[in-house]
């Protein structure tokens, strides 16, 4: 008897220990660059005292990482990434309601993203879609200066091209479903097969294609304009372009991943996030989104999108599940199987 008791008291010690431990730790799913990521865990566990055991991935990667462990969710927080596979996520319960009290301090198209995801999901930052070019690579080819979409697909750019596949990156995701918007879709996948005998990767990560612009290891890479002004930043001989026709735009949100872990964690982190000091943290680590909260600061160098022709981006349609999936499997079947 004495033996079982002592047993017991002991598995009640450990189940106790285990849930201090638990209490005071946070796993973050971050779609971001990975020095944002890094410094938002850094940040918030120095703040707090909370640990963050943080995994950088694409938001595609993330949303099916989140999908699969739905019935045994690892992560709490997902956070940063392109809107439409959080609004999947929310349209699939995969995440949990959630409305900080910090709302009121948003931009209106944060809010919108947040009621969009009925508060599963919230905006973070803003961004519009465009390319970027090396201009040492585009003088020593002899190439033409790409201004629009249009300029993309012509034959003297055959090979000069990295985008992100739209399976894993949201960036991707993003340019597919702004080209069915601004085109129509039959002529936006004329578009996409056109563009892809010209594609000489389609890379896992959204901002791989400009940092290899950079690197010189292609002439074009399709991303976020912020992604490309993050190169110039850096000293990179890239000119950012945001095309004649027309473009999309993200939102990038934030949502609690639904059962998890360390809600109470996941919630303090949410507020955090939201808040203007840490949204104006961006800039330091070369991050040139617009930040949600309307008193973070943001840096001279950031694209000024009032100045950007951009599209009326439906974002409920577009981040709704079946039309995400039937768009993706359509550009399986009709882009990526062809021949480059």
């Amino acid at each position: 008897m004495r033996t079982l008791i002592t047993s017991t008291a002991a598995l009640a010690l450990c189940v106790t220990l285990a849930q201090v431990a638990r209490a005071d730790s946070l796993t973050l799913y971050c779609a971001a660059d990975e020095a944002w990521c890094q410094l938002m865990a850094k940040d918030f566990e120095a703040e707090t005292g909370i640990t963050v055991d943080m995994t950088r991935k694409s938001s595609g990667e993330i949303y099916a990482q989140v999908k699969a462990e739905a019935d045994n969710p690892k992560g709490d927080v997902w956070w940063a990434g392109t809107g439409d596979p959080h609004l999947q996520a929310a349209q699939e319960e995969l995440t949990e309601e959630y409305e900080s009290p910090l709302m009121p301090e948003l931009h209106d198209w944060a809010i919108k993203q947040a009621e969009a995801g009925n508060h599963r999901t919230v905006g973070v930052y803003s961004g519009a879609l465009g390319f970027g070019y090396n201009k040492d690579l585009l003088a020593k080819n002899n190439l033409p200066e790409p201004k629009c979409w249009a300029d993309l697909v012509k034959p003297e750019f055959k090979g000069q091209i990295q985008v992100a596949n739209p399976n894993s990156s949201g960036t991707a995701y993003t340019m597919l479903a702004t080209l069915v918007q601004l085109m129509g879709e039959e002529p936006a996948f004329e578009y996409l097969k056109a563009l892809h005998k010209n594609v000489n990767q389609y890379t896992k990560s959204g901002s791989a294609p400009i940092k290899a612009a950079g690197l010189g290891e292609t002439t074009v890479g399709i991303v976020f304009l912020h992604d490309a002004v993050a190169q110039v930043a850096a000293g990179f001989p890239v000119v950012p372009v945001a095309p004649c026709e027309g473009t999309g735009y993200e939102i990038g949100s934030m949502s609690i991943i639904a059962g998890a872990r360390n809600e109470d964690e996941a919630k303090k982190f949410y507020d955090w996030a939201l808040s203007a000091p840490v949204q104006s943290k961006a800039q330091t680590v070369k991050s040139f989104q617009l930040p949600s909260n309307k008193a973070a600061t943001q840096s001279p160098l950031a694209p000024d999108l009032s100045t950007i022709k951009l599209i009326d981006y439906d974002f409920q349609k577009f981040g709704s599940s079946e039309e995400r999936k039937r768009l993706l499997k359509r550009w399986d079947d009709e882009v990526a199987s062809q021949p480059q």
